[in-house]
This record gives C-alpha cells, sequence and structure tokens, in this order.
C-alpha cells in the first residue's frame, strides 16, 4: 500500500489503481501512522511524499515482506522432512578437508536444513550426542557398551605415531623411550570439551607436565615448535616427519592406536529426518570413511542417494 501511493504520488491515484475510494485509503494509512505514532507522508502539498519514517518502513517493510516469502517456502519445505536445522558434533581428530567436502555437497543440494558444527574432543564428542546438543558425532571414542538410545559404526582404526621436534631434547635420546624417560617431559595434550562428568585422556604419563590445547592443529603446531612431546595421528604427522620438522620416537608401551566411531540417536527409519538419512548414506562408504580419517586425500565420491529437497 505504501508503495502503491509513494509510486502514484497521491492518494486518490493510489486508490484508483487498487480499486478503493481515496477515503478509505487514507483511513487506512491514518490507522498505521497512529500505530506508530508517526507521520508516513508529508501532505503539506497535493502530492503525497513519503517523510524519512516512511520511507524508512517501506524500505525495512520490503525487506521484511520479502523474508516473510522466504520463510514460508523454508516451512513447506521441512514439512517434507527435512530437520530445520542439523547440528553435527566433529571430533579434533577428524579431517577438515574432508569434512568440508561433505558440508559442500550437502549445501550443493540447496536444502531447507541449516548446518550447524561443533569442534569437540573425546568425551565431550559424545555428550554433544547425548544431551541433545548434536544430531550426529563424527569420531566418537566408545567402549564395547553402546549407551542407551545411540547407534553407533565404526570409522576405522586410527594409528598414532610418537613424535618430537628435532631441537627437543627427546629426539635425540636412544630408543625406545621409557615410559620414565618420557615422563621427565612436558607432554602436549588436547582439552577433553566434556562439560559435564569425567575427562578423559589418551597417552599421558601420572606425573607428567602437561601443556593444554584446544585442538588437533594446535597440538601438531606446539610438538613441532618443541613445546611439548606426545602421539600425533600418524597421516597427520607423517608429512613433517618427511620433511624433518618432526622426529618419530619408537617408545617401549603399546603402539597408540584407537578406534573411533560415528554414532546417532536411535530411531525408526521413518523418524528420521532426510538430513540424517543424507549423511549416514555418504558414511556407509569406505572412501569416506577413510577421508575422514585423513587416510585418503582423494576428492570423497558422493554415493546416489534419491532422497528430494
Amino acid at each position: 500500500m505504501l508503495q502503491l501511493i509513494a509510486d502514484a504520488g497521491s492518494f486518490a491515484a493510489a486508490a484508483r489503481a487498487c480499486n478503493m475510494v481515496p477515503s478509505a485509503l487514507t483511513y487506512r494509512v491514518r490507522q498505521l501512522e497512529e500505530a506508530l505514532d508517526v507521520l508516513l507522508f508529508d501532505r503539506s502539498t497535493r502530492q503525497a511524499k513519503l517523510t524519512a519514517a516512511g520511507a524508512e518502513l517501506l524500505r525495512e517493510g520490503t525487506r521484511l515482506l520479502t523474508e516473510i516469502d522466504a520463510i514460508a517456502n523454508r516451512v513447506k519445505r521441512v514439512a517434507t522432512g527435512w530437520e530445520s536445522q542439523f547440528t553435527i558434533a566433529v571430533d579434533s581428530i577428524i579431517d577438515r578437508s574432508a569434512m568440508m567436502e561433505l558440508c559442500d555437497a550437502f549445501l550443493h543440494l540447496d536444502p531447507p536444513t541449516r548446518l550447524r558444527l561443533r569442534t569437540e574432543t573425546l568425551s565431550g564428542t559424545l555428550e554433544a550426542l547425548t544431551s541433545g546438543q548434536a544430531d550426529l558425532a563424527l569420531g566418537v571414542v566408545m567402549d564395547d557398551n553402546t549407551k542407551p538410545g545411540l547407534l553407533r559404526e565404526p570409522l576405522g582404526t586410527l594409528s598414532f605415531v610418537f613424535a618430537v621436534a628435532p631441537h627437543h631434547a627427546l629426539a635425540c635420546l636412544p630408543e625406545p623411550l621409557t615410559d620414565a624417560v618420557i615422563r621427565q617431559h612436558r607432554a602436549v595434550a588436547i582439552a577433553d570439551s566434556v562439560r559435564q562428568g569425567s575427562t578423559l585422556s589418551i597417552g599421558l604419563l601420572a606425573g607428567q607436565d602437561v601443556f593444554t590445547v584446544a585442538d588437533m592443529s594446535s597440538k601438531l603446531d606446539a610438538q613441532i615448535r618443541g613445546l611439548g612431546a606426545g602421539f600425533l595421528p600418524s597421516h597427520l604427522a607423517q608429512p613433517y616427519i618427511d620433511s624433518g620438522r618432526l622426529v618419530a620416537k619408537t617408545v617401549e608401551r603399546a603402539t597408540q592406536q584407537i578406534q573411533p566411531s560415528y554414532a546417532w540417536q536411535r530411531g525408526s527409519k521413518l523418524g528420521q529426518g532426510k538430513a540424517l538419512q543424507w549423511w549416514l548414506t555418504q558414511l556407509q562408504t569406505v572412501k569416506t570413511r577413510h577421508a575422514l580419517l585423513g587416510k585418503d586425500r582423494h576428492v570423497i565420491s558422493m554415493p546416489h542417494t534419491d532422497i528430494s529437497v
């Protein structure tokens, strides 16, 4: 209505354009002005000219109408089975490049689902899922007892190598390194992101000095700088070992290996949203799982899916 009056230049011309009597159109504008307690049109001349307040209302109102149309369209698409928001808890051991490739493929579907990633570590990855803050968790480290209400599948086996900077004191010591020797030097560890309950630690020795960082990339950086020692995922450390920026050391204890999984809330097939179905379909392929664990640097090939947007 405001746009029509502004374009027509007068109430009379606008009333004719929308098949209304001028008094009815004027009445509607005055109702709006009284509700906002502002003047929307300058009536000092024969022309209906927007005031500054009227121009602002027209500008913002046009934007809001566009957003309302978009929301209505989004609601209709969500009604077809897509989640309005889908949150993934991503453990710090997951390869970020592979994760972004999957996100890229998902977003290219142009779904009505807002995608959200949470960076978690160790117990925090599982907690995000069990607390309802995530719909899917990647890189979960769990014992053999599956948590009630959860389903999980293995991503594969991730091996670790003990590595230090070439200028670190441990670099020149004879191998294998004993726990007693390692304990005398600072370890670099990633903080468990769990909010409640006990934290989980992997590879740390009792009484050892610890430099705690937020994520795997920070741990790698710290060890390259010689700020501490510790186990790193083999695929992540190998390029730096090859270039001489890290030195791999054998240790007396058993080789570090973990078997991370991906997990989601239990529900019937019919009860699963289309976003969850899409992600679970991608995770069924060995190539995708290997890529997420950094074992395959090739572009992830997306399996066929009949999920319609």
